[in-house]
């Protein structure tokens, strides 16, 4: 079978706009995908160039192919269960940033450059002051790009308009404010000139993102099934779900240069992120994290059997509905919507999301994604929200056990282990705590204020309730005690 490569796909060139930091799944089924769309419907005209920013690794396939590859989009489209299949044909070329210093770093002097993307992980935004400009590159990412800025900014001449757009999307709060922060670091710390630091400053545009899709990556084990139906050799196939969201906070309008949306592409320009990011993790990441815990203590496995238990399914939409999206400021019409397309999201028959992988550090999940509407909803009701109470005494049950294993906290369900993992500071609390009669356990659970920040003891009847609830639990089993609230 041929294998997919630029004559195959009949690859326009285009002029190099952006440079991306990143060659992995997401950013191909993501952002590039979003590209060649754009490409292909006239409204960008540019081509990406990827950058592999880590020193293992190859880029021997991309070469094989002529960066060409495939991405299949799974999941429910208007009620059916759909394959979206697209070659993308946005990137132009791959690039080795350690074994091919000289080469990446001739980027910096092209004269069409505009963009750079990342996604470098939540680790890969990180000032460190034992970098060095003479290295070749510099280890960190701020490194990279503070050296790559600089060498611009001198090829250049300082231009104000050889400035470039800069669009993180790595999963950290204000990604693009915390990656200027670095860059502004190191060349203070390596002593550039102000010149510079006044051309990043004026010239340079951070922007701070948020990214949503769920990517599954390369199908292994479909992947020769795939081929065959393509009709063609493919080692670089992406699959993913077809919803996505990338919300672009900047302070300076950018839509005219990446006009995506006019390209019916769901990308969203605001000069404030924060109410998206705030439904994003309410809403999506607060359900999961509201429903896993009980519907693994149900029986239920992976997400998709959740969606279709009819007791769990009726309990995620009333924590939804009816407690999460009356705390949020967007419009009401804009959450429900949002909310939908969630719940669409879950019962993806393509995705097998397990439920305890979800499970990892759930104490520091419910605090981040549940704990804000508990608290809102009782600030604006002045009544204890029942369903997210439910969760959080869900979460003890789940994490009750007493023998710590290979780093993990051992439980039980139905006669069966699994592994609760966490802090090692949060399991040695639950394996010290779990075995106590319910009241007791209850309260020191509430009252541990490295868990919430706060004592939610003390909230008036918030006790009462999970002790209620938990009792419920230990005495009728998961799924009795979740009818009662239903």
């Amino acid at each position: 079978m041929e294998l997919l490569n630029r004559q195959k796909t009949g690859k326009v060139e285009r002029p190099v706009k952006i440079l991306q930091f990143g060659e992995g799944n997401f950013l191909r089924a993501f952002v590039d995908y979003m590209i060649d769309i754009a490409n292909e419907k006239g409204m960008f005209d540019g081509d990406i160039v990827l950058v592999k920013p880590i020193e293992f690794g190859s880029l021997d396939r991309f070469h094989e192919q002529d960066c060409q590859y495939t991405v299949q989009l799974r999941g429910i489209v208007e009620g059916e269960a759909k394959k979206i299949n697209r070659v993308v044909k946005s990137v132009a070329d791959a690039v080795d940033a350690y074994g091919e210093y000289e080469k990446y770093a001739e980027f910096a002097k092209l004269d069409s450059l505009r963009f750079i993307v990342s996604n470098t992980t939540e680790a890969g935004i990180v000032y460190d002051n034992t970098d060095k400009l003479e290295f070749t590159p510099p280890k960190t990412y701020p490194g990279k790009l503070t050296k790559f800025l600089y060498e611009r900014y001198r090829h250049f001449h300082g231009e104000k308009e050889k400035g470039l757009i800069i669009l993180p999307v790595e999963l950290i709060d204000d990604n693009g404010v915390r990656l200027k922060e670095c860059v502004l670091q190191l060349a203070a710390l390596w002593k550039l000139e102000e010149g510079f630091v006044q051309w990043v400053t004026d010239a340079c545009v951070f922007t701070s993102t948020l990214v949503d899709r769920i990517v599954t990556g390369y199908p292994r084990d479909e992947a020769e099934e795939l081929c065959e139906e393509f009709g063609y050799e493919d080692r670089l196939i992406v699959t993913g779900e077809p919803f996505a969201l990338w919300v672009i906070e900047s302070a300076k309008d950018i839509s005219g240069e990446l006009p995506l949306p006019k390209a019916g592409l769901p990308v969203i320009f605001t000069d404030n992120q924060k109410p998206y990011k705030q439904r994003k993790v309410r809403i999506l990441n607060g359900a999961h994290t509201s429903f896993v815990l009980a519907s693994y203590l149900c029986g239920n496995d992976i997400v998709l059997e959740s969606m279709n238990d009819e007791l769990i399914l009726k309990f995620i939409k009333a924590t939804v509905f009816e407690e999460v999206i009356p705390t949020l400021t967007l419009p009401k019409e804009e959450l429900m919507e949002f909310a939908k397309a969630v719940l669409t999201r879950f019962h993806n028959p393509y995705v097998k999301h397990a439920h305890l992988s979800i499970s990892l550090n759930s104490v520091s999940k419910w605090r981040a994604r549940c704990m804000p509407s508990f608290l809102e909803y009782l600030e604006k009701t002045g009544e204890i929200p029942r369903c997210l109470a439910f969760s959080l005494a869900a979460l003890m049950a789940f994490y009750t056990g007493t023998e710590i294993k290979d780093k993990a906290l051992i439980g039980h369900r139905d006669g069966q282990e699994y592994q609760i993992l966490d802090d090692a500071a949060v399991l040695t609390f639950f394996a010290q705590n779990s075995g106590k009669d319910v009241p007791q356990y209850v309260h020191a659970t509430l009252a541990n204020q490295d868990f919430w920040g706060q004592d939610l003891s003390g909230i008036p009847g918030a006790e009462e309730k999970i002790i209620s609830y938990l009792t419920d639990i230990r005495e009728l089993g998961m799924r009795k005690a979740m009818e009662k609230i239903v």
